[in-house]
C-alpha cells in the first residue's frame, strides 16, 4: 500500500511551489554534504529542525526515519573511531580512539540527520506524482520521471504480491528456518514473484494503450509560484550562500 504520511497539509511548506522546494532542497543537501565545518553543520541541523517544526509533519513518524538512518550511523561509530588512524584522543582498554575517525563519524552524523530532516520537509510533504511532474516542469528528461513514476507506483504492487505468496505458502504449512527446505521455498517464491511481476507489468502496458496512453502522463495539477514561493526561495538561497561563505572564510 502506498504509504505518504507527510503529502497532506496546509502548512506554509505544503503551499510553496513544488519547483522552487526541489530546487532548493538539492542546493541545500550540495552545500551541506560538501562541507566540513562544524559551524555549518550545526547550522544546518538547525535549518533542518526549523524546517520540520514549519512543515508541521507527524514527529512520531519523523522519529521513526531518523531512527533507522542514526541506526546505521551508529554502526559508523562502532568503526570509525576506532580505524581512523591519527591523534589518539583516549584509550578504552586495548584499542585507540583516534580523532580524525571521531570527527568524521560527528560530521557523517551532522550532515546525515540534516539533509533527511531538509528532505521530510520539502520533499516528502508533496505526492510523489507531484514530485515527477515538478521535475518534468524543471526540464528532466520525460522517460527518466516515467521511470521514475512507474517503479515507485509497482514497487508496492509487487510488494503486495510477494506478502500474497508468503501467506499462501505459510497457509501449506510453511514455517522459516534455517533448512534447504526454507531456502528452496524462498527461491521459489522469489522466482515466482518475477513471473507474476512480468505478467503484471505486461497486462499493465496493454491497460494503459487501451485507455490511449501514448508516453506522456498528464497533470490537472498546474504550477503557480506565488508570493510566499518567491519569499521562502530568497531567504534560503540567502541561507545557504550564508553556509556557503562560512564554510570558505571561517578559520580551521
Amino acid at each position: 500500500m502506498i504509504s505518504e504520511p507527510f503529502a497532506t497539509g496546509n502548512s506554509v511548506i505544503h503551499q510553496l511551489d513544488p519547483r522552487i522546494r526541489v530546487g532548493l532542497t538539492i542546493l541545500y543537501a550540495f552545500v551541506v554534504a560538501l562541507s566540513y565545518q562544524f559551524s555549518v553543520l550545526l547550522v544546518a541541523l538547525v535549518l533542518s529542525l526549523i524546517l520540520i517544526v514549519i512543515s508541521q509533519v507527524g514527529i512520531k513518524e519523523v522519529f521513526k526515519r531518523i531512527l533507522w538512518v542514526n541506526a546505521l550511523i551508529l554502526l559508523l561509530w562502532l568503526l570509525l573511531p576506532f580505524t581512523f588512524k591519527g591523534e589518539v584522543l583516549t584509550r578504552i582498554g586495548s584499542f585507540a580512539v583516534y580523532r580524525p575517525g571521531v570527527v568524521l563519524a560527528a560530521q557523517i552524523t551532522l550532515k546525515s540527520n540534516s539533509i533527511l530532516l531538509a528532505f521530510i520537509a520539502l520533499i516528502a510533504t508533496m505526492s510523489f506524482a507531484t514530485l515527477g511532474h515538478a521535475l518534468y516542469r524543471m526540464r528532466v528528461p520525460e522517460k527518466i520521471v516515467h521511470l521514475l513514476l512507474m517503479t515507485y507506483r509497482y514497487i508496492f504492487v509487487i510488494e503486495q504480491e510477494y506478502l500474497r505468496l508468503l501467506r499462501a505458502a505459510k497457509i501449506r504449512g510453511f514455517r522459516p528456518g534455517t533448512n534447504a527446505n526454507t531456502y528452496r521455498t524462498y527461491s521459489y517464491v522469489i522466482g515466482m514473484l518475477f513471473v507474476r511481476a512480468a505478467a503484471r507489468a505486461e497486462r499493465v502496458h496493454q491497460a494503459m494503450l487501451c485507455r490511449g496512453f501514448k508516453g506522456k502522463f498528464y497533470s490537472l495539477q498546474e504550477f503557480q509560484i506565488n508570493s510566499g514561493s518567491w519569499v521562502f526561495a530568497i531567504l534560503m538561497t540567502a541561507i545557504i550562500a550564508g553556509l556557503v561563505f562560512m564554510e570558505w572564510y571561517s578559520p580551521n
